[in-house]
């Protein structure tokens, strides 16, 4: 059996060598190209294009943008009222859904009560005395009438009030206010209007009102007409995604007709702004003041706000400069 294996060995590694042998002397002899070269009778003739480069617009270095264009519209005319620059850090941050996602479970955190209380079975009034007898009575044993196995005794492990409130860094806090905004503006739902956003109402509206011709209902059922009416107009309304409208102080008019129709938007102050809200609508239509308002509180990341004495300090990013008006 040895002598076979060994056999079978020296006949393997002697068909080895010969294709080794044979691959060489097939690399050695090279076929000329032109044998293989064919002619189509369908094949065109490559077009003589010259292309030029432009080799200094290739080489300059990359320069991010710095500004991005604003327009301010009149409402509720929707008509363009004047081109501004705002700054590219306020208005043109690159999406990161890492940070809106903290900054929208942090504000949820800090609404919640965390109220909820309960009894535990050293709370519970009642008597401390045993129930029944250890023995003799033929069923399970019991201790107070304040046990958790018993109906109105105490809750084991129960819910006390507690603050459920998360951390996040104030820097993260105001990037994720920016990116939100930014997201808005780079998909066309941030509209910006002149200050002194109101929904006007007609002249002969007024002077029915005036006259006390009009009760609260029709007065109501009015504004809520008109609400609708104006937002469909636009393109603002419940088909398109409802609209948050966002103000430096309230505006009556608008704030009572917009209550009345939410399922076509609302109104918030500037003041009662969050990020959640900057995303949950379809768009936000923005007073420019307002518009100034948050971006200003919130680019601690961008300036600091700690004195140095003999000190540059950076300053903040402009925005709202006029180019067209």
């Amino acid at each position: 059996m040895a002598g076979k294996g060994i056999r079978g060995l020296n006949e393997a590694l002697r068909g080895l060598r010969l294709s080794s042998q044979t691959c060489r002397e097939a690399a050695s002899l090279r076929i000329p190209s032109s044998k293989f070269t064919r002619s189509m009778a369908t094949e065109a003739p490559l077009p003589k294009i010259t292309t030029s480069v432009d080799t200094s617009a290739a080489d300059a270095p990359w320069r991010p943008v710095s500004t991005v264009p604003v327009t301010i519209f009149d409402f509720p005319s929707f008509e363009p009222w004047r081109l501004e620059s705002w700054s590219a850090k306020h208005l043109h941050v690159p999406l990161r859904r890492d940070i809106l996602h903290l900054a929208v479970v942090y504000e949820g955190d800090k609404t919640r009560q965390g109220t909820a209380s309960t009894k535990t079975r050293w709370e519970v009034a009642g008597s401390h005395f045993k129930v029944r007898p250890q023995k003799g009575t033929g069923r399970a044993r019991l201790g107070w009438r304040q046990s958790p196995m018993l109906r109105g005794g105490g809750k084991v492990f129960g819910p006390k009030p507690r603050d459920f409130a998360t951390r996040i860094n104030r820097k993260v806090y105001d990037l994720a206010w920016r990116t939100a905004l930014s997201y808005r503006y780079r998909r066309g739902e941030l509209l910006v209007c002149r200050d002194g956003l109101e929904l006007p109402l007609p002249d002969e509206f007024a002077s029915l009102v005036a006259a006390g011709e009009l009760g609260d209902e029709l007065q109501r059922a009015f504004k809520t007409k008109w609400a609708r009416q104006v937002l469909d107009t636009n393109e603002w309304g419940r088909s398109c995604g409802r609209s948050t409208f966002i103000t430096t102080t309230r505006r009556d008019n608008l704030f009572e007709a917009m209550g009345e129709v939410p399922n076509y938007g609302r109104a918030l102050d500037v003041e009662d702004v969050d990020v959640k809200d900057l995303l949950e609508t379809g768009r936000l239509v923005v007073e420019r003041e307002a518009l100034l308002e948050m971006i200003d509180r919130h680019q601690s990341d961008l300036v600091t706000r700690v004195f140095v004495a003999n000190a540059t300090l950076p300053r903040a990013p402009e925005s709202g400069k006029v180019l067209v008006e």
